[in-house]
């Protein structure tokens, strides 16, 4: 019974993403969009081969449109994306190959306007729009946020509840808020090192 259901599942799943393909930039052969699927915009979104996106998630692009061949968010091929995440581009945004994303990450590359006193935040403009990119390999774990204008190295370890406000090198485990180097890998000692520089 439990494998039929989960049969029935993909079946519902194949079939949401075909009916939904023609809404996006492009769809990569043998992708997944598991319903339900929260967006904005899908025309701006560029979708690699063998991704798959998790029930519950927000996909979206704001701002004014731009060329088809400039789409402002780009998911490459192999790409996992957890249930209930939240993905906005407003300039762009790349996720590299291999990404694997665990639930309820937040990647961003905009913030909501504050300065003006007199209006609600939410009637503000987005502020502070910088591209972000997600290098290949990499894992993003449970609750993390990707802010503006990040770019993550490849194969990097992303710790859950992290809040990554600055660049991350190749091969490297951050965590925290703001997340911070806890161990990175030694390429002339072929080891993983802690930021001390001890194993």
């Amino acid at each position: 019974m439990e494998n039929l259901l989960h049969i029935l599942e993909r079946i519902r799943a194949k079939t949401y993403t075909f009916l939904l393909s023609s809404c996006f930039n492009s769809v990569g052969k043998r992708s997944t969009v598991y319903p339900p699927l929260r967006f904005g915009n899908l025309k701006m979104v560029r979708i690699g081969d063998f991704v798959t996106v998790h029930p519950n998630c927000w996909i979206q692009a704001v701002g004014e449109d731009r060329p088809k061949n400039s789409p402002k968010l780009i998911v490459k091929n192999h790409v996992s994306i957890g249930m209930s995440s939240t993905i906005s581009a407003a300039h762009q945004i790349v996720i590299e190959d291999y990404v694997l994303m665990a639930r309820n990450v937040f990647i961003s590359d905009h913030l909501h306007g504050y300065e003006d006193v007199g209006l609600p935040i939410s009637q503000q403009p987005i502020t502070k729009v910088h591209g972000v990119t997600i290098g290949a390999g990499s894992w993003l774990c449970q609750n993390s946020v990707i802010l503006p204008g990040v770019t993550i190295g490849k194969n990097c370890v992303i710790g859950a509840n992290s809040v990554v406000n600055a660049d991350v090198p190749d091969y490297t485990v951050v965590a925290g808020a703001p997340a911070k180097i806890v161990k990175r890998y030694d390429e002339s000692r072929q080891k993983w090192m802690g930021s001390a520089g001890r194993e």
